[in-house]
């Protein structure tokens, strides 16, 4: 491992005594190992001596504990925490240690510790980036759940980020310390690797898949602690607090890129120049602004930034371009053209009378010439946007490789 790389693999534990032992000693061939447990009821309590951080190199566990003999690092919380404060755990406990990165994997034999070296090689590589075990799916018992949960965690994980990983619920990672050390995490289960996930890419590090194996035991066999209620609740009110987040118009704060700043029709060159600062390319923003335009004409009455976060989610568009370039399209402008347009392509006549009989009791039918104007409407303002965000940008790109000291 070069000398830029301190790793240390963590293991968070709980009620996995069957096995623990032999996940820990498969780790162990490719590095230090850390055990947190979080208050697990199914093996012994190990007291730290006084004095000593929870950290202890070779303790001398009971002969009955799944540890017992085994050259670990140990830690205990008094009580179940969940999984994400024994990352959070590992990962201070890591920093103690000097080590600048830890690789995660389960208890529960889940993941191969042979797989560990991939990662090594991928960090010594890439030392900011945060790998994912990206787990091969096409092995026996697997469960339908997992393969629903993670096609679902993916789908969302594109919406809020505008980014693609394999796996997004698996627990085989590697983190940079200095990444992790960032992020501001609100989350203490197993929607703690999801909000991780999100956030980072969010502040600007780089994610990646890592293809390893994994192995689920027989149905009747298989001890899981994940609680279908509960942490389903919880990752269902993540993803509604990040996918809020990740509509609203202005950027999050970048660690690993630039400037930042608000992205805002108000001031069109300088936000495109932080979205270009931020490797978006003119014609992505220009096809982003497009059909944020084309979206915020339509007459879908507060679901504009919901149905545009989805598709230039999924369409891995820059969403805050499409949002910011959707409030032109705000009352009363563009909705007063989509209903003359409207009506004149139902009566052949403009509606020049405003009172409270057209709009009032005539309401229904000015909402149908919303709807007919804004089909003709949509198309050619957001063909208008796209060429005008394209020009615009092109320009700014320009100036920006024109820039004193930038590279040629």
């Amino acid at each position: 491992m070069p000398d830029d790389i301190a790793l240390l693999i963590a293991v968070p534990v709980y009620n996995h005594a069957t096995t623990l032992r032999g996940v820990v000693t498969g780790a162990l061939a490719h590095g230090p190992v850390l055990v947190v447990d979080d208050g697990s009821s199914d093996m012994e309590a190990v007291s730290i001596p006084s004095g000593s951080p929870s950290i202890m190199a070779e303790h001398a566990f009971p002969a009955t504990h799944p540890l017992h003999g085994l050259p670990v690092y140990y830690a205990r919380h008094p009580v179940n925490r969940g999984k994400g404060k024994a990352i959070l755990t590992a990962a201070a406990i890591a920093r103690e240690l000097d080590m600048s990165h830890i690789i995660t994997l389960d208890a529960d034999a889940q993941h191969d510790p042979a797989d560990i070296p991939s990662f090594i090689r991928a960090m010594r590589a890439h030392p900011l980036t945060l790998f994912v075990g990206m787990r091969d799916f096409d092995t026996p018992n697997v469960p339908r759940s997992s393969r629903f949960g993670r096609a679902f965690s993916n789908f969302w994980y594109r919406v809020q980020t505008s980014h693609v990983l394999g796996d997004t619920q698996s627990g085989f990672r590697a983190y940079p310390l200095a990444v992790l050390e960032k992020l501001r995490l609100t989350e203490s289960h197993y929607s703690f690797e999801t909000e991780a996930l999100v956030r980072a890419s969010w502040a600007g590090f780089s994610l990646a898949d890592i293809p390893v194996r994994v192995q689920y035991q027989p149905p009747g066999e298989r001890v899981s602690h994940f609680r279908p209620f509960l942490d389903n609740l919880r990752l269902t009110l993540l993803n509604t607090r990040l996918t809020t987040r990740a509509v609203m118009p202005v950027p999050q704060k970048q660690f690993a890129t630039g400037e930042s700043g608000t992205i805002t029709p108000l001031r069109p060159m300088k936000s495109l120049r932080l979205l270009l600062e931020n490797n978006e390319t003119p014609k992505n923003l220009a096809l982003a602004g497009a059909l944020g335009v084309f979206i915020g004409t339509l007459p879908l009455i507060g679901l504009h930034s919901l149905i545009i976060i989805l598709v230039l989610g999924f369409l891995r568009l820059n969403k805050l371009a499409g949002i910011a370039a959707s409030q032109i399209c705000a009352p009363p402008f563009v909705p007063a053209l989509c209903i003359e347009a409207g009506h004149y392509l139902r009566h052949g006549a403009f509606l020049t009378e405003i009172s409270w009989q057209t709009l009032g009791r005539e309401g229904i039918q000015r909402l149908w010439e919303w709807v007919v104007g804004s089909l003709v409407l949509a198309p050619a303002l957001a063909l208008l946007c796209g060429i005008t965000v394209f020009i615009l940008a092109k320009i700014v790109r320009q100036s920006l490789i024109h820039l004193p000291g930038a590279a040629s």
